[in-house]
């Protein structure tokens, strides 16, 4: 196990970001009333989008950002297996159920095109884990507050009920854990809070060391439970997913994004 893993490993949110987690419901407000301004976001060219639910969450929590980028000229989708309860060690190299991968083949051989995956913190690490076991059905993948790098970045809560639905993993699955961490060979959007009161921000961006020329990771301002109805992450959803096939070239920081949500607060 790496240096960098094992120190992740010990990171948790702060106590001041987990009891404000709340302010999500500020965030669905925001915005609601800059959804004029969201709406000037880039437009997508029809491609089919999957969105993947955070740990314990179901296709009704990404309902938000699913009729947004319907407004915005995709074909979203929910991902159709109920609540996500965690994890599924099969044998192979992939932390992931083969009923997702076939929800994805499915799709891609529907419309003949690949399908991108956005992915809301569990949701994130089973869509990057998607992409690296079928690459030639994933257009790209955008995370939301994904503990990806490292299996302990979680706040105590979250991570027990994990653990207790799904064992420890880390000690189980070790080799499946690291495995997890590199971005995986297709355009990849790592979005992260430091402000974020469920997974802590350093467990969710790519190391520097892992960072090929197709991934990145951007920086915003919210909770964790918020991110799904975010007003800067829609924008740069909305951004990342609109790029050509075949072009993608990582956010650019002096877009109209910067001028209307200024840097995120350093805490």
């Amino acid at each position: 196990m790496s240096t960098n893993l094992a120190n992740i490993t010990r990171n948790r949110p702060k106590i001041r970001h987990m009891l404000s987690e709340s302010r999500a419901l500020i965030e669905f407000g925001t915005t609601s009333m800059l959804m004029p301004l969201l709406l000037q976001a880039p437009r997508g060219d029809k491609h089919p989008v999957m969105v993947i639910p955070g740990f314990l969450a179901s296709d009704l929590s990404t309902k938000p950002i699913r009729s947004f980028l319907k407004m915005k000229g995709y074909t979203p989708y929910g991902w159709g297996l109920r609540r996500n309860l965690g994890t599924h060690i099969t044998g192979g190299q992939h932390i992931v159920s083969d009923a997702l991968l076939n929800r994805v083949i499915e799709l891609c051989v529907r419309h003949e095109r690949k399908v991108s995956l956005v992915g809301w913190s569990l949701g994130g690490i089973l869509a990057r884990e998607v992409a690296r076991a079928i690459p030639d059905c994933v257009r790209q993948v955008i995370s939301l507050g994904s503990p990806f790098n490292g299996p302990h970045g979680s706040a105590p809560m979250a991570a027990k009920m994990f653990e207790l639905i799904n064992g420890d993993l880390a000690k189980r699955e070790p080799e499946a854990i690291t495995r997890i961490i590199p971005p995986p060979q297709v355009p990849s959007t790592a979005i992260f809070s430091r402000s974020d009161g469920v997974a802590h921000w350093k467990a969710c961006k790519n190391n520097d060391e892992h960072c090929h020329e197709l991934s990145e990771n951007i920086e915003v301002k919210g909770s964790h439970m918020g991110l799904g109805h975010n007003a800067q992450v829609l924008w740069i959803v909305a951004n990342r997913l609109a790029q050509k096939e075949g072009s993608w070239a990582p956010f650019r920081e002096k877009t109209l994004h910067k001028l209307i949500f200024p840097n995120p607060d350093r805490a």
